[in-house]
């Protein structure tokens, strides 16, 4: 049943309220069992919520997640792009920048998990059960992310192009979403993989490898520019 207070929310001010109480219940749910998990049910119960009165606030579950998608990207890219500003030295062998900036990507993501797990989740279902108008609108909060990444990448590595800084974005953001899958199986297949040791390989550290392999594709980029 819906409470009574959720039944009050006439005032703009009062909806907006219920819509941070929506998404702050299916990021904390979805940071708990991983967001495939959380159906709109659970976080109606988590709101106190009858389910057919949160289509007030969102037309879907997939709505509220790339809501929350879009929240990750507003968070990530400033952090990202401070951190990638701090280690630009133009004295610097530009080899030794890149694998910073690799570094930068990597740590800024694998912090974030549940952005990490939204990511690889946003092409498959986010976008598939939402109107056109939010594709329309997460697909500007990106755009808006990438108008503060890539100029702090080119910054550090000034041989780089445009289409290379949203190359590496896009790398990023693609194989963190993916890794976060691979490193957080079930209770169970977690512990297959840790009792076969020939299963090692099926273990992965998000950090780690995402850092070698944007390194690598870094110093790719450097060296078709001439580096």
């Amino acid at each position: 049943m819906t409470t009574p207070d959720f039944q009050r929310a006439r005032s703009p001010e009062a909806k907006l309220l219920r819509e941070a109480a929506i998404l702050d219940a299916a990021r904390r749910l979805g940071s708990e069992r991983g967001i495939r998990e959380v159906t709109l049910t659970d976080i109606a119960s988590a709101v106190d919520m009858h389910k057919s009165a949160m289509l007030r606030y969102f037309e879907t579950r997939e709505e509220i997640f790339l809501r929350l998608t879009a929240e990750g990207w507003q968070d990530w890219a400033p952090a990202l792009a401070a951190r990638v500003r701090a280690v630009a030295r133009p004295d610097a062998d530009a080899v030794d920048i890149a694998d910073a900036v690799a570094d930068a990507f990597a740590s800024t993501l694998a912090e974030r998990g549940t952005f990490c797990d939204l990511l690889a989740q946003t092409p498959l279902n986010l976008e598939r059960n939402v109107s056109v108008e939010k594709v329309r609108e997460f697909k500007l909060t990106t755009r808006d992310g990438l108008g503060q990444i890539v100029p702090a990448v080119r910054a550090a590595l000034p041989v780089l192009t445009e289409q290379d800084g949203v190359d590496l974005v896009a790398a990023a953001t693609s194989m963190a979403g993916t890794f976060h899958q691979i490193a957080t199986p079930g209770p169970e297949v977690a512990a297959l993989y840790r009792s076969d040791p020939r299963l090692s390989h099926a273990l992965v550290e998000v950090e780690p490898r995402l850092a070698r392999i944007l390194g690598a594709m870094l110093r790719g980029m450097l060296g078709q520019a001439g580096r």
